[in-house]
């Protein structure tokens, strides 16, 4: 069962400029996709958003003396621009928005959302107890 992270695409598209926004699988499956963007498109763009994640990740240590640990990708086009953030444990989640998006306030946003799906996707471990501990 897929649990129903359409949360995460309302809480980042709050951000004036937000345009679209996809929840994408390290491997670049579609997880989650906002309103506005044809399924097509976001499953084309979500492989392409696995692609650069990966890129990014392989010249991280370009940064410097291996400290280099991706965090964060931002593309800028004609149009607009492209976020691009760990989502959470094996998924990544990409924003597009316009040229005048408030860029502080959507890399902040992003953000929180992914360490909210962080602590919501993940599971505690369990500890054992009665005649099994």
């Amino acid at each position: 069962m897929n649990p129903d992270l359409s949360w995460v695409m309302d809480d980042v598209l709050e951000v004036r400029g937000a345009r679209h926004a996809i929840l994408v699988s390290a491997d670049g499956l579609l997880m989650q996709r906002s309103r506005d963007i044809l399924r097509d498109d976001a499953e084309r763009n979500a492989a392409a958003m696995s692609s650069i994640q990966s890129l990014c990740r392989s010249v991280a240590p370009f940064v410097g003396a291996g400290k280099g640990v991706w965090k964060q990708t931002l593309i800028e086009f004609d149009g607009g621009w492209i976020f691009l953030i760990a989502g959470g444990s094996g998924s990544y989640l990409a924003v597009s928005a316009a040229l005048d998006v408030d860029m502080e306030a959507m890399s902040m946003r992003m953000q929180k959302t992914a360490s909210a799906m962080k602590s919501g996707l993940s599971a505690t471990p369990r500890l054992n107890s009665g005649a099994d501990a």
